[in-house]
């Protein structure tokens, strides 16, 4: 089918993806030590998602993904919020990212080179409604229906409130990403790209080979891209060439800045610098979408939009 990546990856030899929302939100200031991370500022704060949004545009980005991640039905009914008023928040998160995107483009300045930017409805794993790092590990002990059944009618609420194309990302395992893909047919005139979840070179984060997965996505035309995230930068170019082996879907790398979270001290380690320059690999692999996950900032966007669309 026809995707709206399309006429982005035929004008430019990559399709620029944003960076980090949430730790972006936390860089500015925003407590999210919570249960629905930054899904809590759609409540709480929604002005500043916007505006970290449009930052991602003004930086180079071709897309932004909604806040939504972390947003389900479940996760809100905790906070209070019934079945009405969550949905509207997701679709709320959805707005934000389109009055950006918008807000951008109506400067005339903003255009000059560019194709109109998109926007892509986050859609994360099961593991992250449970907040306990469970999507870096997969193995829920969940049936088909009853990840369908989670999934579902936030994905209902998504497919229709007005964004581009979805992004189903951080998927630990192939079990949820083929349920993701069968319940985006109830859904045929939209489409998404599918990212996982890896522990090394060749695995996603539940020890399924990236290249099987590749070929077991091959048959859903709806998934209109296929690679990985929020995994550390130096396994990226493996996997990919593994998954470009087996399909022909373009590829996609947003890997996070190659710091290390530390869970007990509660803080980043290492090194977030060469991220740009890193992203070669990434496009020798095969790439052509690429962003940043946890702790990349509008800056690096910046970076990669300068290395590849001048």
């Amino acid at each position: 089918m026809h995707s709206p990546l399309d006429a982005l990856l035929a004008r430019q030899p990559i399709m620029v993806l944003d960076g980090a929302l949430a730790t972006e939100l936390e860089r500015r200031g925003a407590d999210l030590v919570d249960p629905l991370w930054s899904a809590k500022y759609l409540v709480e704060q929604p002005e500043l998602i916007r505006r970290v949004h449009w930052e991602y545009f003004n930086a180079g980005a071709d897309v932004a993904t909604t806040a939504t991640y972390q947003a389900t039905f479940e996760g809100f009914a905790r906070r209070g919020f019934d079945v009405a008023a969550a949905a509207d928040l997701m679709r709320g998160a959805v707005t934000l990212a389109i009055e950006a995107r918008d807000d951008f483009w109506a400067l005339p300045g903003n255009r000059k080179g560019r194709l109109r930017p998109l926007v892509a409805a986050s859609i994360g794993p099961y593991g992250a409604f449970l907040a306990d790092g469970s999507e870096y590990r997969g193995r829920y002990g969940l049936s088909e229906s009853e990840l369908k059944a989670f999934h579902r009618p936030r994905l209902k609420v998504l497919a229709e409130a007005g964004a581009d194309l979805l992004a189903f990302e951080t998927i630990p395992c192939l079990g949820e990403a083929l349920v993701l893909a069968e319940l985006l047919t109830e859904f045929p005139s939209l489409c998404a790209w599918m990212s996982f979840s890896c522990q090394d070179g060749s695995r996603n984060c539940e020890g399924q080979l990236v290249a099987e997965c590749a070929v077991a996505l091959q048959p859903f035309t709806q998934i209109a891209a296929l690679g990985v995230n929020c995994t550390r930068p130096e396994h990226i170019a493996s996997l990919l060439r593994l998954m470009g082996a087996r399909t022909d879907k373009p590829l996609l790398a947003y890997p996070n800045s190659g710091e290390r979270y530390d869970a007990v001290a509660k803080t980043w380690l290492g090194s977030a610098e060469g991220f740009a320059a890193q992203s070669r690999s990434w496009y020798e692999a095969g790439a052509r979408l690429i962003g940043g996950c946890c702790r990349t900032t509008p800056g690096d966007i910046a970076l990669l939009r300068a290395s590849y669309c001048r």
